[in-house]
């Protein structure tokens, strides 16, 4: 039986990304996020392979995440990134082992009603700017004495996140920084402010832990920069097959809506993937596919199983022919910038009829 698309992960790439992390930020331990499925890669093998290649922690969402890991035998330090929801996942987290980001007071109550002999490793998330989850800076000194009364807590340290760090012109990102550092000042435990995009564009933001994301996929998070510019190399290629090749006439519409006329008598091809693979309907016309090497370009609307596309510049393309919709050759980034999204969504986007497979493993499956 043929597979009609196939997303290859490459884990040596993803191991090279976690050293040009490094390099980046030689003097941070590095919390890897492997939340969402390792952005659609496959949390399991991607957290193995961190984890073999020596990463200092990894970072999920919620408590699901957490477990598959643990259940996958995967030791590395882990941090719930919206902490917990109940009491029951706050004792899960203690027996795991788990770093809880503690984001509201709920929470803390919610940890001082457990057992004294309950293992608590704590971070603290301060809302610097964002306004999304974490605590006021102004509650820091609160924050102390909740410390100071739960001496039997590990606390791991202060986070805060960047609402513009994508951004190197915008001064969020320092105001942000600053207002972090004045409400820290003069108090203990680690810092970590740095996503991937403050890790790349904002040294400042480098402090003892970095937290990067996409930029461990290989996709860059910095307008007009493509990973490959960055040094870093696209982990996640996915492919189809040309199924069909038609010659049509000038003034030919083509799929749904007639949203594509034929400039001239071209050559149209149609490859076994659509929005039910994962590639978004609001994909444009004129969006990059490679084919054996060659580019070619989507013509009229995504369908649920398959897309259209223009090969006047893939004469030779054949039926049976790979067709390539991102990753090595053709970053995520520019095929994302065609349907107005990101690199993170399309990722995050594919579906459980894509086939995966997982190379140059360290470790056995």
């Amino acid at each position: 039986m043929s597979d009609r698309v196939i997303a290859t992960v490459d884990l040596a790439a993803i191991r090279h990304n976690l050293q040009q992390v490094r390099r980046f930020a030689p003097g941070s331990r590095v919390m890897a996020a492997v939340k969402a499925d390792a952005y659609g890669h496959g949390a399991v093998p991607v957290a193995r392979t961190l984890e073999a290649a020596g990463v200092d922690a990894l970072a999920v969402a919620c408590i699901e995440e957490a477990l598959e890991l643990r259940e996958a035998h995967v030791r590395t330090p882990i941090a719930l990134l919206e902490g917990i929801l109940s009491a029951e996942e706050a004792t899960l987290a203690a027996y795991e082992r788990l770093q809880i980001v503690l984001n509201d007071f709920w929470q803390i109550e919610l940890l001082e009603s457990m057992p004294a002999s309950a293992s608590l490793q704590v971070w603290f998330k301060l809302d610097s700017g964002m306004h999304r989850l974490g605590f006021p800076l102004s509650a820091v000194p609160r924050l102390q004495a909740v410390l100071e009364r739960n001496r039997g807590w590990q606390f791991c340290g202060w986070i805060t996140h960047l609402a513009c760090a994508d951004e190197p012109d915008n001064p969020m990102t320092m105001a942000q920084i600053e207002a972090f550092d004045a409400a820290l000042a003069d108090r203990a435990g680690a810092r970590s402010i740095a996503n991937s995009a403050g890790l790349l564009a904002w040294p400042q933001a480098r402090r003892q832990w970095v937290r990067p994301g996409l930029a461990l996929y290989g996709a860059s998070p910095l307008p007009g920069k493509t990973g490959p510019q960055l040094g870093l190399r696209p982990a996640l290629t996915l492919t189809s097959r040309l199924i069909a090749r038609r010659e049509y006439a000038a003034g030919s519409s083509i799929g749904y809506g007639s949203a594509y006329i034929c400039e001239q008598t071209m050559p149209v091809g149609v490859a076994a993937v659509g929005y039910a693979d994962g590639i978004h309907r609001s994909l444009a016309s004129g969006a990059p596919v490679l084919i054996a090497g060659r580019r070619a370009a989507l013509a009229g609307r995504v369908s649920m199983d398959m897309i259209t596309l223009d090969l006047r510049q893939a004469p030779d393309a054949r039926v049976g022919d790979e067709v390539l919709l991102w990753g090595a050759g053709l970053p995520a980034e520019e095929v994302a910038a065609h349907a107005g999204t990101l690199a993170y969504e399309l990722f995050c986007g594919l579906t459980n009829r894509v086939r995966f497979r997982h190379i140059n493993s360290p470790v056995s499956s």
